[in-house]
């Protein structure tokens, strides 16, 4: 892989930052972003949706399933409520595996690796695709004959090949423990974002590919899914009142 910081092509990361208000972004980000977002207004508001439902996924399987490692993988740039902040307000004695392969996010781990004095984070340099050296590293920090709960927000669309995303995650999960947790997220298909998708590709790096709800699902195939199941992300256990539903996919599923 080239670790060479590439400023001449937008990155999902610095994209999503930019959506999400953060300052780790260049100029052609900026400008790919604007361009999705006016072809799909809702994607500012999908990006903080994503962000919330990661909060209180996070915080659920912390204080009602008593996880205390987690598996961040595809992590991006450090923002607001990061997976170890949330995980250790609940549990201070959390341990957290942060994995990315984009150089800019491994130039902000330093920002990631804050932890209570009871817990651990650590990053993983490494391509998500790559379960086993990914799970090897991680083995260092957490113990894997123990639950974990494995994060995949806004990874899985990169993965474009259904076969390869649905292998990735099997090989991560017949990994874990039983009693560990699967949550993922991912955009999901409607006319608006397809046009969103199509100038993401066009322009940006990596490629994405927005599934359906039924396809999303798949990823969960022989887990126990958290109520309310697969659904879109303002939806999953809301802190406010008739949330709007966005075109982003989510679930919680336990091994």
């Amino acid at each position: 892989m080239d670790e060479q910081l590439d400023t001449s092509v937008p990155q999902t990361a610095r994209i999503w930052n930019y959506w999400l208000g953060g300052k780790d972004n260049f100029a052609v980000d900026r400008q790919v972003g604007d361009q999705i977002r006016e072809a799909f207004p809702d994607i500012v508001d999908n990006a903080r949706a994503s962000r919330a439902f990661l909060v209180r996924a996070v915080t659920h399987v912390a204080a009602d399933a008593g996880i205390r490692q987690f598996l961040d993988v595809g992590t991006g740039l450090p923002t607001a409520d990061n997976t170890h902040e949330v995980a250790q307000r609940v549990a201070p004695e959390a341990r957290i595996v942060y994995v990315d392969f984009d150089p800019l996010v491994l130039a902000h781990a330093r920002a990631l690796l804050t932890s209570t004095a009871e817990g651990v984070t650590q990053y993983v340099d490494a391509d998500g695709r790559d379960a086993a050296k990914v799970l090897g590293e991680a083995a260092q920090t957490l113990d894997l004959s123990r639950p974990v709960a494995l994060i995949m927000s806004g990874l899985l669309g990169h993965v474009t090949d259904d076969d390869e995303a649905l292998g990735m995650v099997r090989a991560y999960v017949d990994a874990l423990a039983p009693g560990s947790y699967f949550i993922a997220l991912d955009g999901s298909h409607s006319v608006e974002h397809g046009e969103a998708e199509k100038i993401w590709n066009e322009q940006a790096n990596p490629p994405y590919v927005l599934r359906s709800h039924a396809q999303f699902a798949r990823f969960f195939d022989g887990l126990t899914l958290v109520s309310p199941g697969v659904t879109s992300a303002p939806l999953w256990r809301p802190t406010e009142e008739a949330p709007k539903p966005l075109d982003v996919v989510c679930g919680v599923a336990v091994k």
